[in-house]
């Protein structure tokens, strides 16, 4: 693919070279003057969104000022640990209407994603996650789905904008192989109690804000089981990210909202994130909401260079624990990592009778090891075990 089709450089305002030698961007190959030619090596890609017609007509001038300004931030931040392998491929072009802008998406992804290159999209409404989704379109796998947000963007397209109707239209797309969905830190008074209870019935998940500050880290396996997160920074509080174009007074801070992009990076499974909803032109004076968004992205690249290669249950750096419950099921098997010390459990297929059929591994807290001991179910295989029936 000639990725030099999709992409413009980035804004000749930034001036790298003025930047000191320890500055995150000199660990960078950025499109300034034409796209580098080994793509295909790297890690992590971030993509700059500068489509913004799925959103509100004001806001759309500051969203599409987001990707340059959140790498302005994340540029001059000082190289973390590990031996970087990303490039910068600059400012992704918008289509003549917003479907094209989804389908140009699509191929990008689709390429980088076929060759293990993790894309990082930065800037633009939230609906472009549409085209991030179909990327994984033709890889012959399900995919599982976070969200972080303070609504749930379940609107009907007849009556939303794409921003507010997005996630709407990944649950309806054809083909279907999303998987598992999961939804963060959304405010209850914001939200229709009907898009909860379209969740409720597709057996997908909705985490309440409440829920989630409790004990950020109880649902770290939630996002461990990721393959995709789509983060709208409206979900931090606006003292955080007052240039967020939904921002208000509650949400997470913004450690915590570093804290779910240090999981999220750590995450093996994870192939693609991104970071939607900057209006720049109402941030405060000091840009706070650019430094916000890119240290997540900081944290985000640290996480993912510290990961410990989770990634295949059945070899012996694990410890198996057989759980008997003398009931439906009759046992639960659970796996412990000896590298990260992080937990999985298998939920057999409901029409596996002979045993042909592949399990599903999904991970889990030591405390679902110890409702088992207990000798309850846990709810995660519940509810992973429904989604199959």
């Amino acid at each position: 693919m000639d990725l030099k089709l999709f992409f413009d450089p980035i804004s000749a305002e930034i001036d790298i070279d003025k930047l000191p030698s320890s500055a995150l961007a000199h660990s960078f190959y950025i499109n300034r003057d034409r796209m580098p030619n080994n793509v295909e090596e790297m890690d992590l890609a971030i993509i700059g969104i500068l489509e913004s017609r799925g959103a509100d007509p004001v806001h759309q001038s500051g969203l599409v000022k987001a990707a340059d300004e959140i790498r302005a931030n994340l540029y001059q931040l000082k190289k973390g640990s590990g031996n970087l392998k990303i490039v910068d491929l600059g400012n992704f072009r918008s289509g003549p209407e917003l479907e094209d802008s989804y389908q140009r998406l699509q191929e990008v992804g689709n390429y980088l994603l076929s060759n293990n290159v993790l894309p990082i999209l930065i800037g633009g409404s939230h609906n472009m996650d549409i085209g991030l989704y179909r990327a994984y379109e033709g890889l012959d796998k399900l995919v599982s789905m976070l969200t972080v947000d303070n609504k749930l963007d379940l609107i009907d397209p007849d009556t939303g904008l794409p921003n507010e109707t997005h996630i709407h239209k990944i649950f309806k797309h054809d083909p279907n192989y999303l998987f598992n969905y999961h939804q963060l830190g959304y405010q209850s008074y914001l939200v229709d109690p009907h898009e909860t209870e379209i969740l409720e019935q597709l057996y997908f998940e909705g985490i309440r804000l409440g829920v989630l500050k409790e004990n950020v880290k109880e649902l770290e396996p939630l996002i461990r089981d990721a393959d995709m997160v789509s983060i709208d920074i409206s979900a931090l509080q606006a003292h955080y990210c007052p240039g967020a174009t939904d921002s208000k007074v509650y949400g997470l801070t913004g450690e915590e909202g570093c804290q779910l992009c240090w999981y999220a990076g750590l995450n093996d499974k994870l192939s693609s994130i991104g970071f939607f909803e900057y209006d720049v032109d109402k941030d405060s004076p000091d840009h706070k909401t650019g430094f916000v968004v890119a240290t997540m992205i900081w944290y985000f690249i640290e996480g993912f260079y510290n990961r410990k290669g989770d990634n295949n249950i059945r070899t012996n750096d694990y410890l198996i624990y057989e759980v008997p419950l003398g009931g439906d099921p009759s046992s639960i098997r659970f796996y412990k990592s000896k590298l990260s010390e992080k937990w999985w459990m298998e939920v057999p297929h409901p029409e596996d009778k002979l045993g042909f059929m592949r399990s599903i591994m999904i991970p889990c807290n030591y405390s679902d090891y110890e409702t088992a001991l207990s000798g309850e179910v846990p709810d995660r295989w519940i509810t992973t075990y429904s989604r199959m029936v």
